[in-house]
């Protein structure tokens, strides 16, 4: 889909990236993906997202605004190796004019289990300006409609959570 795209009808469920391969460098000494990567495959995620929402490269050259991440939370829950194939869920969870919470759920495409969550918070920029400002209307049209569709859908699981050491019993 173009960087101008309208999400059109709801979601039946959350944004799914395309599937993903992990590549031969990104593997640790520990024989699975870096930590650093799984960091790479959530943005390359959320690129494909912004482009549906028509903020993503196109939108950056032609009206000057761009996203920046703010926050980040990330849970690695099971190791990824290479060869698996990835996906990444994406729930559009709140939104207001200048700002944009996500979650994202990295799974193995093939058997569907999830390797790591991610959740985070992005700022709209004035690159002309490099300072935060509002989304333009029909960006904020946009988002609109996608936030109602994703507002419809079960929350996942680990929205919210704080690190914290494990109360004793």
């Amino acid at each position: 889909m173009s960087d101008n795209a309208v999400p059109t009808s709801p979601a039946a469920g959350p944004f799914l990236s395309s599937i993903m391969q992990i590549e031969p460098q990104w593997i640790d000494y520990n024989g699975h993906l870096n930590m650093a990567y799984y960091h790479v495959m959530f943005d390359r995620a959320i690129d494909q997202l912004w482009a549906e929402l028509g903020i993503g490269p196109a939108y950056m050259k032609e009206r000057q605004g761009s996203t920046f991440i703010t926050e980040c939370h990330v849970r690695y829950l099971r190791e990824i190796h290479l060869g698996d194939p990835v996906q990444v869920a994406v729930w559009l969870i709140a939104a207001d004019e200048k700002r944009l919470h996500t979650f994202e759920e990295l799974r193995h495409a093939g058997e569907g289990w999830v390797s790591a969550t991610s959740e985070g918070m992005s700022v709209h920029i004035d690159m002309s300006k490099r300072k935060v400002a509002p989304f333009p209307q029909d960006i904020q049209d946009n988002i609109a409609r996608a936030l109602q569709a994703h507002a419809a859908l079960p929350r996942p699981e680990g929205l919210g959570r704080a690190i914290g050491m494990p109360a004793n019993k």
